[in-house]
């Protein structure tokens, strides 16, 4: 079996957590600027006189912001609340009581 050093798992785990990120910066860059079309084509369609604040015209910038901020939230929050050593804390937790329950 081969030895895979703690330098390797924490290099792993830094990969995964910047393609975590990367991910949500493509999302953030995809909603902007398909939004700003939405915005542009919305404006192009008014009627003579009409308002552009209605609700129609924000539908899906809303909703799509709502998947958006939780994709921040999965990306960004866990380091905030559980701290950086949260993962590899847990991990170790429950592999200690797997080997506990194996011996019982």
């Amino acid at each position: 079996m081969e030895n895979i050093t703690s330098e390797q798992i924490r290099y792993e785990e830094a990969v995964k957590r910047v393609n975590k990120i990367k991910g949500f910066y493509t999302h953030a860059l995809v909603y902007l600027v398909i939004n700003s079309m939405l915005v542009i084509l919305n404006i192009q369609n008014l009627k003579e006189g009409e308002s552009y604040f209605q609700f129609k015209n924000f539908f899906t910038a809303f909703f799509w912001g709502i998947g958006l901020l939780a994709h921040a939230l999965s990306t960004f929050l866990p380091y905030f609340i559980l701290g950086k050593d949260w993962e590899e804390r847990k991990i170790k937790e429950l592999m200690e009581k797997e080997k506990a329950n194996k011996w019982e």
